[in-house]
């Protein structure tokens, strides 16, 4: 069944759904993408690998990475003592990561395999100060912008904090950043409210060679069906953190009613 947001469904930003639902995004962008940019391009999925911090009571269904080997001790001589050995005097906890695999989107040039334009779809992790992919997406963020390579940032996450801008923009939802090589530091952006349609995006190739469309509404629509999101989302219950303002959630109430 189709979403009833007419844009991003604000409840897929769950920790629950947003790797499933980001990782699917990604194979529909690529998939779209190498329709139209055969044969002089090519569009490939890239992973990176990331942990987050699981709360202990979602830790049931964790599996760990370390297998601890248990052996059997050899029998001990009848002289010897058992020592008693106390228990600890005071518990704790330590964070408890898991491995989140997550990927962008890269064109190349088919003849030399050279890096033309970057995609990347922004996860919590990604806007999360202090935590290290937030460092890692700085510094390949940094990296392309000094570069000959396009740069599309996919922004549809509401909270943490988003990748730095010279100029202010307005205040909006959902972000879309197009970054074109030739003209940085200027970017194009696109601000998105939470009852937007998703916009088609122009992906720069190389001169001459004109942009590709990207239907991102088309696509997230897509996924959203596939991934079967309508079943697995209760609507009775608020969106995910951060709490929306009182005028969207109202629009929100309403929708839902109607739908």
């Amino acid at each position: 069944m189709p979403s009833p947001f007419p844009g991003m469904a604000p409840y897929i930003e769950s920790p629950e759904l947003w790797s499933d639902f980001h990782n699917d995004l990604a194979a529909e962008i690529r998939a779209h993408l190498n329709r139209h940019i055969q044969p002089r391009y090519f569009a490939r999925l890239t992973p990176y690998v990331t942990y987050e911090v699981v709360e202990i009571g979602q830790a049931s269904g964790v599996c760990p990475d370390v297998g601890i080997w248990h052996l059997e001790p050899a029998p001990a001589a009848s002289t010897t003592r058992t020592a008693t050995i106390p228990a600890a005097p005071v518990e704790s906890l330590v964070a408890l990561e898991i491995p989140l695999r997550l990927h962008r989107v890269e064109i190349r040039t088919t003849a030399q395999q050279q890096l033309v334009t970057v995609i990347e779809i922004l996860s919590p992790v990604n806007k999360r100060p202090g935590h290290q992919a937030h460092l890692a997406y700085q510094r390949k963020r940094r990296n392309l912008l000094h570069s000959e390579v396009h740069l599309l940032e996919i922004d549809l996450i509401r909270g943490g904090e988003r990748p730095p801008l010279e100029r202010p923009v307005p205040l909006a939802a959902y972000y879309v950043v197009l970054s074109r090589a030739e003209r940085r530091p200027r970017v194009d952006v696109w601000p998105l409210q939470l009852r937007d349609r998703l916009p088609i995006l122009p992906v720069p190739l190389l001169a001459p060679d004109p942009d590709v469309a990207l239907d991102l509404g088309a696509a997230v629509a897509s996924v959203y069906e596939r991934g079967a999101y309508i079943q697995q989302i209760d609507y009775g219950q608020s969106p995910p953190p951060p709490p929306l303002p009182s005028a969207e959630a109202e629009w929100l109430a309403e929708l839902l009613h109607r739908g």
